[in-house]
């Protein structure tokens, strides 16, 4: 999303008019609703939005305690220990979620404001014994395999439908059209396997179970060897290119807007933020599912959403239930996301734009989309433990089975850290 000079200017007077960063006293809060969270995730305009016309509608006061990112999940859980939490805590649904009591927290279910939310947010939302643990505020993103439509059209060929046909579409790109498939940034980027871990964990929540419940481990599971094995693959098949190990996060967008790679899995919002356009455009590029080794006909991943998670020891318990009600009100979230580039978390939004990309692809994303699954529901996964497995099998350190391996025994560590054994 790109703002205007004038509208940075005003949103940083109600930052400052707004926002108290940690540094300063969160001791006395006196009869406003305290509301914590990472200083860039408050700053976000729709956040400012909500806060600003929350407080000139009922005339109450908020105060936001916000911490610097690098200390946030820290801080917060120690705030929580003793005995300190806000009324309301921002947290994405991951595995930092752990370093909290589930107890802290106020289950949401039963609120007249679930029916407002679209399946996806309601399933990010809800823990694996079905509870909602928190309401979804924020920008929404399908995930998926953004590939550049003009070049394929240009080459004559079409996206894929099936593990095969993506393979082959890759190989054919690579020997025949001689471009690179796949822009694979290794160097640093870490989101790309949870991808395809979603499928395995989200069509199998028994197998979930047992895995958090440390009664099978990743290398019991054949999906995720294959999954090792078809990165292992794709990267010694010349797939990712030759450059792979140096691409970053700031190198995605050139090798895209260039025509360098074809294809990339990430997400929708990234176009409208980050993508810097070149020889190609973003009307030149459309939407496939993610293929990697673990759901024949590939997967979407539906967004990491930002929730708003209630104490349920608040010392403004009733304000903080009616700022959410507030906040899911078609006429106050409509005001907040308006213009912001997002799928629909609300079954009423109308002003969020939403990408060609996406809305062309409807009938796919329907059929093969599933929610943040490895990222927000695998105690102790951490996305730069899985990144680094998968850095020593791309280096040749290590086998596929060495690499998920080595996931298991990280993932048991980041487990042991957060006290879940």
């Amino acid at each position: 999303m790109r703002i205007k000079i004038r509208r940075v200017a005003a949103l940083a007077l109600a930052i400052a008019a707004i926002v108290c960063l940690a540094s300063c006293s969160d001791a006395d809060t006196g009869d406003a609703l305290t509301f914590m969270g990472k200083k860039s995730d408050l700053e976000k305009p729709y956040m400012q939005t909500i806060f600003r016309r929350y407080e000139d509608s009922t005339g109450r006061s908020i105060k936001v305690i916000a911490y610097e990112d690098s200390e946030f999940e820290a801080a917060a859980a120690e705030k929580f220990a003793a005995g300190e939490g806000p009324d309301i805590l921002m947290h994405f649904h991951n595995a930092e979620l752990g370093r909290f009591n589930e107890d802290d927290f106020l289950m949401l279910d039963g609120e007249s404001w679930v029916s407002e939310l679209t399946d996806s947010a309601r399933n990010y939302c809800t823990d694996s014994e079905g509870r909602l643990v928190g309401f979804p505020f924020w920008e929404n993103s399908v995930s998926g395999c953004y590939y550049n439509k003009t070049l394929l059209e240009k080459t004559g060929l079409l996206p894929a439908s099936t593990q095969a046909d993506f393979d082959t579409l890759c190989q054919t790109l690579l020997t025949d059209m001689r471009l690179q498939p796949i822009c694979w940034p290794a160097d640093g980027c870490t989101w790309m396997f949870q991808f395809g871990l979603d499928p395995v964990f989200a069509d199998d929540p028994e197998l979930l179970e047992k895995l958090n419940a440390g009664e099978v481990s990743y290398s019991d599971i054949p999906a995720v060897t294959q999954m090792a094995q078809w990165v292992s693959d794709a990267a010694g098949n010349g797939w990712f290119g030759d450059d792979y190990l140096r691409t970053g996060w700031g190198d995605i967008s050139g090798k895209l807007s260039s025509g360098r790679a074809v294809m990339v899995f990430i997400w929708d919002t990234w176009f409208y933020t980050d993508f810097v356009p070149g020889e190609y455009t973003v009307e030149d590029f459309a939407l496939m599912p993610v293929f990697m080794g673990t759901a024949d006909a590939g997967t979407y991943e539906g967004g990491n959403l930002n929730m708003m998670m209630v104490n349920k020891n608040a010392a403004h318990l009733d304000e903080a239930l009616e700022f959410l009600r507030f906040c899911a009100m078609p006429e106050n979230y409509n005001a907040a996301f308006d213009g912001i580039s997002t799928v629909n978390c609300f079954v009423n939004q109308t002003t969020n734009i939403q990408s060609k990309m996406v809305t062309d692809a409807a009938g796919s994303i329907a059929a093969n989309e599933r929610v943040s699954t490895a990222a927000s529901r695998i105690q102790g996964y951490s996305a730069e433990d899985v990144a680094s497995a998968f850095d020593e099998l791309l280096r040749g350190r290590t086998t596929p089975s060495g690499c998920v391996e080595l996931m298991d025994n990280l993932r048991l560590e980041q487990r042991e850290k957060q006290g879940l054994g």
